[in-house]
């Protein structure tokens, strides 16, 4: 039998707590999850720095790629095995491509891409293209079909309806992460009703649309994501968090560019500093390495790098408050010579961070990040956009919403010094 038709002697069960069970049965599914670079996404963390505020946010990667798998299988297997319109040679790369979307994240994911200027997706493509373990076991498929994954995550792939089910304003991933996050962070936010969704999708052509008998649950799904957004996604005190870890990345890059003497050398960041890393040593980075060096750099001689640390590891970090940088540019150029004055660095210790998102958006020809709209079918067959048909979509469609915060250190700001009582009430004011 060819490989990439095996099936396992007994089908592989993972007890999961949103999907009960994720079942495995194809023989190359297996193979790939029991790769070292598969593992290594049980050590990194699916929703990043958000453990710091939600306590039981502590759900890998791992799981949820596994979760996107079983979606992906569900809806193929149950919902589009036997349609016109699904080209059943097209079910291996999907469900690859489904359990392998996040295989190049880094160690608190989009924290540690913005310090190093580097994008997961590339990463991700790199390793299913280079020699790793999970690039050996797609080639035994074919030698073209870990290139065919690569392209469907990349959306280059010829077959857009496998690029929509992983990558589209409804599709596998989301449905995962959306209530995967919610379970594991305890909110409410994220519940919809996937079991609805997966009987009314439906493929055609291009992408996978929703008989319109579906668009109440859809407009549930819609506002899921909104909520979960705004509630868990861009909490503050979640990116208070972010912003130390990312001064810590960017204090440490400094003090080795200055020649500094580091009590615990950053051996592994080394080669990330000079810009020279390759795919082995980008592999090599998990959590629990970046975690250890923080640990230790909490008993380095400067003081700004074991502070930052200190805050992140015990958890001591930043007080925020609403602040706008475009129209309150006057004050941050006050508050920047005051920090100065009070012996703070404004570079580590008053930063600006903004959060944005667009809940939903239709087609925009020619915009940037254009994004293709959820189709609903008409009993007569005929296509019509989401927003069209629902009063709840069309209220948040197109509409984007940002937040802004300044962060700042209070415990260093409260000592009763009248530059601080200044600097506090222009913070705060």
């Amino acid at each position: 039998m060819a490989y990439q038709n095996e099936k396992l002697p007994e089908e592989k069960v993972f007890k999961d707590p949103v999907h009960r069970y994720i079942h495995v049965r194809d023989r190359v599914i297996w193979d790939v999850i029991n790769t070292r670079e598969f593992q290594r996404l049980r050590r990194i963390r699916q929703l990043g720095t958000t453990y710091l505020v939600f306590h039981g946010a502590e759900h890998s990667r791992f799981q949820h790629s596994l979760g996107v798998y079983e979606i992906m299988r569900r809806i193929i297997d149950t919902g589009f095995s036997g349609r016109e319109e699904w080209d059943e040679d097209q079910r291996l790369v999907a469900l690859c491509a489904a359990l392998l979307h996040d295989l190049g994240h880094g160690p608190f994911s989009h924290a540690f891409e913005k310090v190093f200027n580097l994008d997961h997706e590339q990463f991700t493509q790199q390793i299913l293209l280079e020699q790793t373990e999970v690039h050996e076991v797609l080639s035994r498929v074919a030698l073209d079909f870990p290139q065919k994954v690569a392209d469907v995550i990349a959306k280059t792939y010829p077959d857009k309806l496998v690029v929509s089910l992983i990558s589209s304003q409804i599709d596998a991933d989301r449905m995962d992460y959306l209530q995967r996050d919610a379970y594991y962070t305890g909110v409410s936010y994220g519940h919809f009703d996937m079991e609805r969704i997966l009987r009314v999708m439906r493929p055609t052509e291009d992408q996978v649309v929703i008989k319109d008998s579906g668009m109440h649950a859809v407009e549930d799904y819609i506002m899921s994501r909104y909520q979960m957004y705004w509630q868990v996604y861009f909490h503050p005190v979640s990116r208070s968090a972010e912003v130390i870890l990312i001064k810590i990345l960017h204090r440490a890059r400094h003090l080795y560019e200055t020649g500094y003497s580091f009590a615990q050398e950053p051996f592994h960041f080394i080669s990330f500093f000079e810009k020279e890393f390759k795919l082995k040593q980008y592999i090599a980075l998990d959590e629990s390495v970046l975690l250890m060096y923080f640990q230790l750099w909490m008993d380095e001689s400067d003081p700004i790098l074991a502070d930052l640390c200190d805050r992140f590891v015990n958890r001591r970090l930043f007080q925020y408050a609403e602040f706008d940088p475009a129209s309150q540019y006057m004050k941050f150029g006050e508050l920047v010579g005051l920090f100065h004055e009070a012996g703070l660095d404004p570079e580590y210790y008053l930063v600006t961070d903004s959060s944005s998102d667009l809940p939903y958006d239709f087609y925009r020809p020619g915009e940037e990040n254009e994004r293709v709209p959820i189709y609903l079918q008409m009993k007569n067959g005929d296509l019509r956009e989401l927003s069209r048909m629902s009063d709840v979509v069309d209220a948040i469609s197109g509409k984007r919403r940002t937040d802004h915060k300044i962060y700042y250190p209070e415990d260093r700001l409260v000592n009763g010094n009248p530059l601080h009582d200044k600097i506090l009430e222009l913070l705060k004011g």
